[in-house]
This record gives C-alpha cells, structure tokens and sequence, in this order.
C-alpha cells in the first residue's frame, strides 16, 4: 500500500545523515515566515491572516507558516471558473461543490510523496481512509475535511429529521409519535384549534427546495423507509446492493401525504417557489408548525427562535418513519466525506511548508486547542478528565467576535482535522461533548426532555448501524457516463414533477404520480444503480 515506507524515509533529507536524532532533524524543519493564499469557497467569514488570530500566531511561531484566507462572494463556479481560465490560483484552494472542475483543470498536485515524507501525523490521522482519498491514478489531490476516531453522534440534532414546532407537542400533552401519518395528523390538529399566529396564517408544514439545497426535499422518503443519507441510493444491508427510491412506494406514500395536506390547506404552496433566505424567516416567523431539514441547514433559525425567548416557537427534531416498527436512522453513522476538502495547487512555491503546517495542526493537542480554545479561557478539565465550559465560558464562545479573535472560526472547519473523541475520550467538537450541550439547555429544553424520559435530543433516536461504505453520496461519478448522465436527468425530473404531484387535485394524484415514474424509468437506471453498487463495493474493500 501507499504510504508504507513512511517509517524509513521521514526523517531523511538532502542534508540529513545517519547519526541525527529526532531533534536535529526538526531543528532542520525551515521556520522562516512565508505568507500562503488560501481560497476558502466552503464557508463564509471574514478575510484573514491567520497569524492575526491567537491561534494562528502561534501556529507561526511553531511553523513560520502564515495563510492569507479568502472567502467566498458570489457564485462558487463562476469564481473557480475564473481561475481555470486564466490559469492562475491561490496557493491552497477548499473549491467546495466545484472540486470537479478543480481536479478536472489539474490544478491540484499530487500529494502522495509529500505526505511521505513530511506528514506522519497527518498519515496516522487518516490512515484507515487513505486508499478512500486516492484518485483513479492513485494519486492523492486533496485532504477531506475529517477522519474519525471514535464515532460519537451530537447531542443536538444537526442532520435530518421531522421538526415539529414544541408547542404543537405541548398542547396534546407530549405525545409519542413515530409515523408520519402520526406526524401530520397532530400538526392538523393544532392548525385547526390555532389557524393564525400574531395575525398571519398559520402554516402546517413547508419544505426546501431551493436551488442545490433541493436535496432536502428529495431525500425525505429515504430517511422515512429507515435509512441514512446515502443520496439518490438506498443501500440493502445484506447484499449491499445500492437502489434508487424516487420511483419507489416510500416516495409516493411520501407525496400522497403531502398532496392530501395541500388539499386541506395546510402544506405551503411558497414552499416551491421561495429562495433559501424566504424559507429561514419563514422557519423563524413563529408561523411554521412542521418541515423536514438537515439541522445545518436551518441553524440559523433555530437560534433566531432561541433568542427570541418563546420556547413554544421553538423546534424539535423527531426521527418519523412510514410505519411502526421501521428503525430510524437519522443518525449518520461513522462517516468520511471523500469530495470535499483542501488541496494544494501548480502556483504554490515550497509545497512541503504546507504540508508540514497540516501535520503540525493535525496533532490532537493543536486540535484541542483549534476546537475547545485556552483551558482557563474557554472550557476547564474536570477532576474526571472531562472538558466542560461555565456559563462564562458558554457564553464566550458563542460570540462570533471571540470566535474570531481566538482563531476558532478560521481553523476550526475547511483545514486537515480529526472528529471523534481524543485519545482521552473527550469530544473533538464542544458540540458532541454531553456536558457541554446540557450546560447549553434552556429550561424549556429540560422540560422537554424530562417529559420524554431523555438526557440530550439524541436520545430521541435509534443508534445508528454501521455502514463502512457511508455515505454513498461523496463518489464522484465519470463525467459524461451514463450513470453521471441519470443523476442530473433525474435531478430534473424530480425537479419537475414533485411539485405538480403535490400541488395536483388529489383525484389526479395516481396520473400524475405514474406520469414521473414513467419518464425516470425512460433514463438509464440500471447504469445508476450499478455504478453506486460499485462505489459502495469499492468503499467496503478499502475499509477493510
């Protein structure tokens, strides 16, 4: 395998010799100050030397390595698009959606030779992902956004799930619901008995389906026939045979529900044509009783709700199936996203300085320090060992301001990182650390919890099952192929039609639900489903 003569070769160089021991070797590690670029199209922020945060002061010191980082403005493939054309980049790039068109440019070097030589923490971070991060020519571009050790799932719900306003759940007493059908009758209930909130009609239930973010919208049967979110495929957990679900019965059970809800008036009909910035208000306007969404996707009006004070208006995530007895699995399992994440590009000048500053912020006491900040300052060690924040300290670290300053907010995401625990079995993220999202809870959320019999949101849903190929979604599909070609000819069709099917006169539901079913079987199926059988075979090898 790649990477195995890492052992004899890292401590050579051209003027290493035998008798040098560990420190004369990193003594010889070039520390002068060197300013990279570095274009961040994954996330929004404010532009940054990085060596102007606490943070990254210190990792210049330790390195001699600063990154000028530039963020994303406007539309992520007009921008990378640029670059191609002119041929000219930033030193590193995170191209987020448009790594494609990065790697397709060949903009990225090769990176094989340079973790080898000056990479073992980063090689033992990612060792169980290495062959998952090759390309076809079995190189390495780019460095994913992640490497798990010791899976643990946030308290707090941050993937898919029903959300349903709390006050729906406390006027019926807090009642167990599972199924959808459950779901959608309590949501009638209380419209019926409170159609207007502060004067505006109240709405049942909306959806995303803005731009790229209609996956959301898509994705929901899947999750309510019992399984993660492997995309557009279903994977069968004995033959691990991958299957599309947009012609499948638990899609159409999905719509049917959906078409009957706008029958009676309360399914948003805006809900196909508002943008994502239309939708978050009106998730945060107080209107809304019920959705599904990934929790990432709408945290910003959650904590719009938060603080505005009414913990009725508030929302939780319950894990709804179609039917008793379905096991949820909202949940992601132990997971590696394997086309997103950082790479280097043909401008940069001493690649090595860059791959050496990786290494040294993949070390778990410079990953404790990007995540949890300065014991003292920002969270304590407990007698246990456990981290926890005060209140103070709570309170700190949510400012975005502090977050900044401290260098948080710049390396926290879009760089080389672990998830997980530490070696010590404390949470990598704040986030995924009991104490901290307990300390975190207001008194509305104890008392729901309490009514439900659970410590943290969590608890609300089943454990996860492990999936060593999960999740299905991250391949990257030959360009051009046929199965590259079905993916966006479907994603069209469900574009389509989903929304006629829904808004339909529900006599003529069956017509225009076998209408769909019919052109998406016109496309190449078969070349789908074999192409992601294969991805979650190869997956599964590599994993072994």
């Amino acid at each position: 395998m790649l990477f195995i003569l890492f052992t004899v070769v890292a401590c050579s160089s051209n003027e290493s010799t035998s008798d040098e021991n560990d420190s004369n070797v990193e003594s010889e590690v070039d520390k002068s100050p060197v300013t990279y670029t570095y274009f961040n199209a994954g996330s929004a922020g404010n532009d940054v030397d990085t060596k102007d945060t606490k943070i990254g002061k210190i990792f210049e010191e330790e390195t001699g390595v600063n990154f000028r980082i530039e963020h994303l403005v406007g539309d992520v493939n007009t921008r990378i698009g640029t670059m191609v054309a002119s041929g000219e980049y930033p030193d590193v790039i995170s191209p987020d959606t448009a790594i494609d068109t990065i790697l397709d440019a060949g903009a990225f070097i090769p990176l094989n030779d340079l973790l080898e030589e000056h990479a073992p923490n980063l090689l033992e971070a990612y060792g169980p992902y290495l062959e998952r991060m090759k390309d076809e020519d079995g190189n390495i571009y780019f460095i994913p956004f992640g490497a798990t050790h010791n899976y643990i799932p946030n308290p707090n719900i941050d993937q898919g799930a029903f959300w349903i306003q709390r006050g729906v759940l406390k006027e019926f007493d807090y009642p167990e619901i599972t199924t959808l059908e459950e779901y959608m009758d309590l949501i009638e209930k209380y419209q019926q008995k409170y159609p207007e909130v502060d004067g505006s009609k109240t709405i049942g239930f909306t959806a995303l389906t803005y731009d790229w973010r209609f996956f959301a919208f898509a994705n929901a049967p899947m999750h309510l026939a019992g399984y993660p979110n492997d995309g557009d495929v279903i994977v069968d957990m004995e033959t691990y045979e991958a299957t599309v679900y947009a012609d499948k019965e638990p899609t159409k059970r999905y719509l049917k529900e959906l078409n009957e809800l706008n029958a009676k008036g309360l399914f948003d009909k805006e809900a196909f044509v508002a943008n994502y910035d239309e939708y978050l208000a009106k998730i945060a306007s107080g209107r809304v009783l019920g959705f599904f969404d990934y929790g990432w996707q709408v945290n910003q009006s959650l904590n719009n709700l938060l603080e505005a004070g009414d913990d009725d208006k508030r929302f939780v995530a319950l894990p709804i199936v179609l039917d008793e007895g379905i096991k949820d699995q909202y949940l992601d399992p132990p997971a590696f996203i394997a086309n997103r994440g950082i790479g280097i590009t043909v401008s940069a000048e001493n690649p090595e300085r860059i791959v050496q500053f990786w290494d040294h912020m993949i070390k778990e006491e410079n990953q404790r320090l990007i995540m949890w900040g300065f014991e003292g300052e920002h969270y304590e060690v407990g007698e246990d060992g456990r981290f926890f924040r005060t209140d103070e300290q709570l309170s700190l670290t949510a400012k975005q301001e502090e977050r900044e300053k401290s260098g948080m907010a710049y390396f926290e995401w879009s760089w080389p990182r672990i998830n997980g625990t530490f070696s010590d079995g404390n949470a990598v993220e704040p986030r995924r650390q009991s104490e901290v999202a307990r300390a975190n809870y207001t008194d509305g959320d104890k008392k729901l919890l309490e009514q439900y019999g659970a410590e943290v949101f969590a608890d609300f849903f089943a454990e996860p099952d492990e999936r060593p190929w999960y999740p299905a979604w991250d391949s990257n599909l030959e360009q051009g192929s046929p199965a590259d070609i079905f993916a966006q000819r479907s994603e069209d069709l469900k574009r389509k039609h989903f929304p006629r099917i829904v808004l339909a006169d529900p006599a003529q539901f069956e017509a225009e639900w076998e209408t769909f079913v019919t052109e998406y079987q016109k496309l190449d199926v078969a070349a789908f489903e074999e192409a992601m059988t294969q991805v979650v075979a190869d997956k599964m090898e590599a994993a072994q």
